[in-house]
């Protein structure tokens, strides 16, 4: 076991300098969640001194404190590249006290001045209206992780070190959050960490012993079995176990040092001997109290040490006599008179402590990645295009014409090295294994005879955790890269809570001036509800689109291009935009191409229009207007028209297709949005609108419901119903499909008299026949499987 021993691998002066940087941190933490005013403590502590509402996590803060104070040392001591993640759910206190101390919070926020006014400025706004949050937030400089939701700290950091050799992440993970399932996966992405062409992750378990109100699992499993877990997983753990802080801060020294001497050898040996065989990496596992320094007991209840220290400690000074000096006491047990001096400034030899420039790790440009991102080297996305002689040729499927793009993307690129296909064992069965050509799955575990596209090195990244690919694609793309996720539409939903993160991140850094743009976040959702036939009702769910919706409409986008040529358009425009949230749905199966590459553009440039080729209504007024959106819904749209042109010519009919889906709210709700004059002008003021659509109806309603003409739109889409059948009936089982669309316009449009009863009981036996003929042979009808668009 790697329990170390204490030695001296502090100098007594240097050791006396860590403790006192470390209470320094601590007692600006305390003060964070409690001062109002007085903050250096130059008179007696007052009610009027504290914040009326207390907010903040002491628990996990002073241990956090002590690990970022001895990071400053390794990193000056090594010359290291390092950025910091907070894993556990409320480091704010931490981060924002460390990157104060080390300077770089009153660089970029200059009302926070290193004096007195700003010690009394930096307590008032934690947790406090107008002020920052309580996390690791991204107002926080240095910040890469918020850890608002738990479990992802280990796959984020993972995500930030590859193809950054040069950089080390010290993740720290709660033992909390050890207990999520994301967070319990990740300790296996170190079979995916190429040592030659990657940073570095250095796990450190902070083993507080507590989450809110119980114990954690880790903390309570016998040493030797904790020991065998890390083992298992791969690592080479060295435990830091104790509180007294003197024995403490010189195992912490020692550890550090043997981890990153362990690195480097690691590293080393890979770039300059080649060897490539899969390593241990080194952890630390670092045992100690929960609240540590805190209150021992507060009235006659254990505090430091248990759960009662997990938020506020002293909860209520106003209503407890004897709770002031008891939170007096506890601050100036750290001795600020000898940590600052009379104007609130660091002591200069503590503050030398820090490393300087962009060595701070709250300075660290991995950890502001817009300010490192270089613009993808692109191929012309229209050499791909598909030729389209007419309107309804016969497609491979428009993911297959996608993933030659992507493969030349991935080629272009291979010298930057900044883009990565991240998805969970579905690149191929998505489509895209055009990329396989030039690249191969990245993969630092044993290799078997019979596998195929695995390497150490490689541009894809496939892991069967829906959790890690996601959490590995935020940290590359945090830290100033590129990449697409691609994914299943019904199980992209397992990462719906790290979406809403993100999301939520690009939101928040949108009114951070400081903080660059970084590139976007692209979903390629295939495999999509209306083409899981074969795997059944549990593959079918188009509900991610309305989960995004939900988002902050400055940072979401939703595409649904109908056929190759327009998803090849929308990927170039996904893959070389900003700070968004890009979800992209499309097939994979052979499918009729509409347009051709000239018409797509437009039409996607657009997001939306009237498809003339397909309509008869000659730009005058419409009877109807058959809308679709999605490639399913597109298709069966048209083949709708096509039987109504045909037996029901007389109806002026006006074929208008969405590609992109924020065009259907109002402009005064999405930047993409269209102004109700122009949405007028596509769907009239009073006809008819038979909408098909690919996820669930109500969607549509609730972005349309302001518009004039709302009452008229009837929406056909996904609701709920779904087995393993045939391509067509999962359509007929929703309403979708062609014959029910006929028959619910000629409901709509009395006009079409005894002609459209007879051509909707037409289409009731079409239904009948449809139904048959599938329970006997288990495929689709011949007139739908062979279908092809013509109108005379």
């Amino acid at each position: 076991m790697n329990m170390l021993k204490a030695k001296q691998t502090l100098t007594p002066e240097m050791l006396h300098k860590i403790d006192a940087y470390w209470r320094a941190a601590n007692y600006l933490s305390v003060g964070q969640i409690y001062l109002y005013d007085n903050p250096l403590l130059k008179r007696p502590l007052e009610l009027s001194d504290i914040k009326q509402m207390l907010l903040g996590h002491w628990g996990t803060t002073p241990g956090q404190n002590f690990i970022y104070a001895h990071l400053n040392r390794v990193i000056k001591q090594f010359d290291l590249d390092m950025i910091y993640v907070s894993g556990p759910g409320h480091g704010g206190p931490t981060v924002v006290a460390n990157t104060y101390l080390e300077g770089t919070y009153s660089e970029i926020y200059p009302e926070i001045s290193q004096d007195e006014d700003g010690l009394r400025k930096l307590f008032i706004q934690f947790s406090f209206p107008g002020g920052i949050p309580s996390h690791a937030s991204p107002e926080c400089p240095g910040s890469i992780h918020e850890g608002g939701e738990l479990g992802y700290s280990l796959s984020h950091s993972f995500g930030a070190v590859f193809d950054n050799p040069d950089l080390i992440v010290a993740c720290v993970v709660g033992d909390g959050e050890a207990e999520t399932g994301p967070l319990a996966t990740a300790w296996h992405s170190n079979k995916f960490l190429n040592p030659a062409n990657d940073g570095a992750v250095l796990p450190i378990l902070h083993l507080n012993g507590y989450k809110i109100a119980n114990p954690t699992v880790l903390a309570r499993i016998e040493h030797e079995e904790l020991d065998q877990l890390f083992r298992g997983y791969g690592w080479t753990p060295y435990f830091v176990e104790g509180d007294d802080p003197e024995l403490m801060h010189e195992a912490m020294a020692e550890a550090l040092d043997v981890c990153i001497q362990q690195i480097q050898s690691i590293q080393h040996d890979a770039r300059e001997n080649g060897n490539l065989k899969r390593p241990r990496w080194p952890m630390i596992v670092l045992k100690s109290p929960k609240g540590w320094t805190g209150p021992k007991v507060v009235d006659g209840v254990p505090i430091e040490g248990t759960f009662h220290a997990h938020q506020v400690p002293i909860s209520n000074p106003a209503a407890h006599p004897g709770h002031l000096q008891l939170l007096e006491d506890w601050l100036r047990s750290y001795r600020p008179e000898e940590l600052f001096d009379d104007g609130g400034r660091l002591k200069p030899e503590l503050a030398e402590l820090a490393p300087t420039g962009n060595r701070r790790m709250g300075a660290n440009p991995h950890a502001n990645g817009g300010m490192l991102l270089r613009d993808l080297k692109m191929p012309n996305y229209r050499d791909y295009a598909v030729d389209i002689p007419t309107p309804g040729v016969q497609g491979i499927g428009d993911t297959h014409v996608l993933g030659r793009f992507i493969r030349d993307v991935i080629q272009m690129n291979s010298d930057q090295q900044n883009f990565r296909v991240f998805g969970p064992d579905e690149t191929a069965s998505n489509g895209l294994e055009a990329v396989f050509d030039v690249t191969s799955r990245q993969w630092d575990a044993r290799t078997a005879p019979n596998d195929e596209f695995l390497a150490p090195a490689g541009r894809v990244m496939e892991m069967l955790s829906e959790h890690q690919c996601e959490g590995w694609l935020e940290g590359y793309l945090l830290t100033g890269r590129h990449g697409l996720f691609n994914c299943y539409e019904a199980f992209i939903h397992i990462v719906d809570s790290m979406f809403n993160q993100h999301a939520k991140w690009l939101k928040v850094t949108n009114g951070l001036p400081w903080r660059h743009k970084i590139a976007s976040l692209n979903y390629l959702l295939a495999s999509h509800v209306w083409r899981q036939d074969h795997n059944g009702f549990t593959h079918q769910d188009p509900g991610f689109i309305d989960h995004v919706v939900n988002k902050k409409a400055s940072v979401v986008r939703v595409y649904l291009p109908p056929d190759a040529n327009c998803l090849l358009s929308v990927m170039d425009h996904c893959l070389r935009s900003r700070h968004y949230v890009n979800a992209v749905i499309a097939g994979k199966h052979p499918a009729p191409q509409w347009l051709t590459m000239e018409a797509a553009e437009k039409h996607c440039a657009a997001g939306i229009g009237i498809w003339d080729w397909a309509s008869n209504d000659d730009g005058g007024e419409p009877d109807v207007v058959m809308a679709c959106c999605g490639d399913v819904p597109t298709l069966e749209t048209l083949a709708a028209v096509s039987i109504m042109r045909e037996h029901l010519p007389e109806l002026k009919i006006r074929v208008v297709n969405v590609v992109d889906l924020m065009k259907l709210q109002p402009d005064t709700e999405h930047p993409h949005g269209l102004s109700d004059d122009d949405f007028d002008e596509l769907f009239t003021k009073d006809k008819q609108v038979i909408f098909a659509f690919h996820a669930y109806p109500w969607l549509i309603h609730r972005l349309t419901y302001r518009r004039t003409n709302h009452e008229n739109i009837h929406v056909r889409g996904y609701k709920e119903e779904g087995t393993i059948t045939t391509p067509f009936d999962m359509t007929v089982l929703n309403d979708l499909d062609r014959f029910h669309l006929v028959m619910d316009t000629i409901d709509r449009l009395p006009k079409t008299g005894k002609r459209g009863q007879t051509v909707k009981q037409q289409m009731a036996d079409k239904l009948v026949e449809h139904r048959k003929y599938i329970c006997k042979n288990g495929l689709d009808m011949p007139e739908v499987r062979n279908w092809k668009w013509s109108v005379s």
